[in-house]
């Protein structure tokens, strides 16, 4: 099977060696995104809501890179550096996938690459048509 690998303009793809987003064959793997703007940097600072929303935006923006859609993820896992503001990034998530309902996960971690970013979301996605 072919392999295609997405990129953004995130500064640590290429510090740590990574991709965005990877489709092989009808399957597609979206990594950690946080809430980084198209200017590189953090939307949102202090407000998980509005990183959720950034964050699950730049993963449909390079999900429809791929050639698949949102309606394609079937897996989702959310990190959070609070977990008691899960309703925040909760909130955010039904409003992108609230028809859609992929399998997911939301862990509370200690801390992201940087110490604003409160949330960081992966997303696997399969190509069913």
């Amino acid at each position: 099977m072919q392999r295609e690998n997405f990129s953004t303009n995130a500064k640590w793809e290429p510090i740590v060696g990574y991709s965005r987003a990877v489709k092989v064959g009808n399957m597609v793997f979206v990594t950690g995104t946080t809430a980084t703007g198209a200017d590189g940097n953090l939307v949102g600072v202090g407000d998980m809501y509005a990183q959720s929303v950034q964050a699950l935006k730049n993963i449909e923006a390079v999900i429809k890179r791929t050639g698949a859609e949102m309606r394609h993820v079937v897996r989702t896992r959310i990190y959070v550096t609070d977990i008691s503001r899960w309703e925040e990034a909760g909130k955010a998530y039904k409003e992108f996938f609230g028809d859609i309902r992929p399998a997911t996960t939301m862990v509370e971690i200690s801390k992201l690459i940087s110490p604003e970013m409160l949330v960081e979301i992966e997303a696997d996605a399969v190509i069913t048509d």
